[in-house]
């Protein structure tokens, strides 16, 4: 197995998405980014170069223009990973698509599952199957997307032996366009899902109105193995840094192996 980095650095970017506006967003998000203290990872929310929009078709790029080699650039420059979801056509389809963009090499992906129905998601995009895993130095990470959190099954870490290293990940990710109204669902689950995965949960959110009419109240957070918060942002746009231990993880995993006695399932469809 590859040796972990004791420590990883995580930047978390709260900001006010412009409905609609591929070009001010990648300014707005970029020199964010470039402010923000040295990171092994930046994490942006959900549909951070449009909103969650209803003109889906009309927003996406295929993956080769120029929505993603921006975020890849971006990693190149920085020297570190960027993720957040963008909206992507393929085969005649619009995915909401978290793209992993890390320097130096392609970059990887994940198809959002979950579509919110309650926003008619559904009807207007693909849906993904397969989670998607990805280490940083050692460190494993699954990355999703806003509604996924609502699902614990899709969201389970498992293990494959009694080591407390055998995991599927060490990190759970969440970006979010996820509207205020529903803000305390929001701060519950992101607590769930590290406390029954013994894993860090992070959740990033954005801030402001959209082109909706929907407000969305931020409470990005990064929350330890015990769903204790390390960092929680308020309403308002914040870049925070925060460093999180694997060494700590492990030791409560060790005293406190809940995993071991975990259910095993098959996941179907």
């Amino acid at each position: 197995m590859r040796p972990v980095a004791d420590e990883l650095r995580v930047c978390l970017i709260q900001a006010d998405t412009r409905w609609h506006d591929a070009a001010l967003n990648k300014r707005l998000y970029g020199d964010l980014a470039r402010a923000a203290l040295a990171s092994d990872l930046v994490v942006l929310p959900e549909t951070f170069l449009s909103g969650f929009t209803n003109a889906a078709l009309a927003q996406a790029q295929l993956m080769q223009e120029s929505n993603v080699r921006w975020m890849c650039d971006l990693a190149n420059e920085l020297g570190t990973v960027i993720c957040g979801s963008l909206l992507i056509q393929e085969q005649g389809q619009v995915f909401n698509r978290l793209i992993w963009a890390q320097p130096g090499t392609s970059p990887r992906w994940y198809d959002k599952r979950h579509l919110f129905r309650m926003a008619g998601e559904h009807e207007r995009y693909g849906a993904g199957r397969d989670r998607l895993i990805v280490e940083i130095n050692g460190w494993r990470i699954c990355p999703m997307v806003c509604y996924d959190l609502r699902f614990p099954v899709f969201s389970r870490n498992r293990f494959s032996s009694a080591e407390p290293a055998s995991r599927d990940y060490d990190i759970a990710i969440y970006v979010a366009n996820w509207p205020g109204a529903r803000r305390y669902a929001w701060q519950m689950l992101l607590r769930a899902r590290a406390i029954e995965n013994l894993s860090y949960c992070i959740g990033v959110n954005r801030v402001g109105v959209d082109g909706n009419g929907l407000s969305y109240a931020g409470d990005s957070a990064v929350l330890d193995f015990q769903g204790q918060a390390m960092v929680e942002c308020g309403a308002q746009p914040q870049t925070v840094n925060v460093a999180i231990s694997h060494a700590d993880l492990l030791a409560f995993r060790t005293r406190f192996p809940a995993y071991l006695d975990a259910d095993n399932f098959e996941l179907l469809q």
